[in-house]
């Protein structure tokens, strides 16, 4: 059923009020103007909207969607306790309040919440582990956005769908999304702005999540000269949060601590607690490798953010990779077996697709049952981890990976085949 016009709604409340034209617009208006806009040939302004609802008692988003002021209210409770639980990281109850949003009827009238609850609902998908339709809402919203006309959320989007694709192991297409929009803000001029920085990072990650080391580094180089020049606290995070991972995958650990120590240092209250989990996760992961004497202090950060990660709107990639890092903690204090626990959580959380996240899981738990003398156990994590790597097309981490294994196996008591193929598939994968 087609919905009435803003002309027909306002004629029906003035014949029902027994209100002629000419008694509706006076004294601000003519009675020509009003007959006008009753056969909808005008679009009156927002003011001259506001104006007809007082005469009318009723109210403007009556008028101009149709939908009553109590249903109004009642869709806006929904939506603000769904953005409640899913900052408050109950992800599937946020997902199922969205979606009850989205399918009432009177939601198709009132476009800016109906945009307000397909960004959430799209961001709770995510969070809760479905990937595929999140990246389904997202690419709808990412056609629909607009840089002109607001270019903040024209960020948001393209960033968290070169996100979603990566955590789904798409990293070429999370390349892409974020290379083109950056693309394209460079085009229009719109290059020296927060939103060119928050997508050079996403296109960061990206290069890193491929294994495309050297683009990363002069990307990140970039990033933070731009940050520094043009970008706000939150923009400057971000760089200095992805230029720090880069800094870590390339094994310049120092240079790495140093970044994030300057990302932490412009964390607020306010930030979203996603971000500052991520870099508080990166942090502790540079602190084990560039100072072990300090294993101590990383895992107390590590258990801080778990406890903290679960009451956020993370997705299970960060609870993973946290839990993760957590277990390289365990295992730099001497306490394999509990290492051993938490990388099965998180590759339990990451399921059976090739991701960066399930090769550090999966690496780490290979140290580990190395150190329980459980080499066989050891090598079958480590082969896995390797094979993931492979299958992302991370060929420089995945040469190192079997490089590893098959130093693994030359202290095993193994044939000396498997050996010779783990460094045969090294050398393949290093271009050799």
């Amino acid at each position: 059923m087609d919905r009435e016009t803003l002309g027909q709604r306002i004629r029906a409340l003035r014949v029902r009020q027994g209100v002629s034209q000419a008694q509706l617009a006076f004294p601000e208006l003519s009675d020509s103007y009003i007959s006008l806009i009753e056969s909808d040939k005008r679009v009156p302004a927002p003011s001259v909207i506001e104006l007809l609802a007082v005469k009318l008692n009723c109210s403007a988003t009556y008028l101009v969607s149709g939908v009553s002021e109590d249903v109004v209210d009642e869709l806006r409770v929904t939506l603000d306790y769904a953005e409640i639980a899913l900052l408050g990281g109950a992800a599937a109850e946020a997902r199922d309040r969205f979606a009850e949003v989205l399918s009432n009827a009177d939601a198709v009238a009132l476009p800016e919440m109906l945009h307000q609850a397909r960004w959430g609902h799209a961001l709770a998908l995510e969070a809760t582990g479905d990937l595929e339709h999140a990246i389904e809402e997202l690419r709808a919203l990412t056609a629909e956005a607009s840089a002109e006309a607001d270019l903040d959320h024209w960020a948001r989007v393209h960033v968290a769908l070169s996100r979603c694709l990566r955590e789904r192991g798409d990293i070429s297409a999370g390349v892409a999304v974020a290379d083109d929009a950056l693309r394209h803000l460079v085009a229009t001029g719109a290059d020296s702005t927060d939103a060119a920085v928050h997508l050079g990072a996403a296109l960061l990650a990206a290069f890193i999540e491929r294994g495309d080391l050297v683009r990363a580094r002069q990307l990140a180089a970039q990033l933070v000269e731009r940050a520094d020049r043009v970008g706000g606290p939150r923009a400057r995070m971000a760089a200095y949060r992805e230029a720090a991972y880069v800094a870590e995958v390339r094994g310049e650990y120092e240079e790495g601590v140093t970044l994030a120590e300057r990302a932490l240092a412009l964390a607020g209250e306010d930030d979203d607690p996603r971000a500052l989990a991520r870099l508080r996760v990166t942090y502790a992961g540079l602190l084990l490798r560039a100072r072990p004497d300090r294993a101590g202090q990383a895992h107390e950060l590590l258990t801080q953010v778990r406890a903290e990660i679960g009451a956020s709107a993370a997705g299970e990639t960060d609870v993973a990779r946290c839990l993760t890092e957590l277990a390289r903690a365990e295992t730099a204090l001497g306490r394999p077996a509990e290492a051993v626990a938490l990388a099965d959580q998180a590759l339990d959380l990451l399921g059976e697709a090739p991701r960066r996240a399930t090769a550090a899981a999966l690496t780490v738990l290979g140290e580990a049952r190395v150190r329980q003398g459980r080499r066989e156990e050891a090598v079958t994590s480590l082969t896995r981890a390797a094979t993931c790597l492979e299958e992302m097309e991370s060929s420089r981490e995945a040469a190192q990976a079997w490089f590893d294994l098959a130093e693994l196996l030359a202290e095993t008591d193994v044939a000396d085949e498997p050996r010779m193929a783990a460094y045969r598939r090294a050398l393949t994968c290093a271009g050799v």
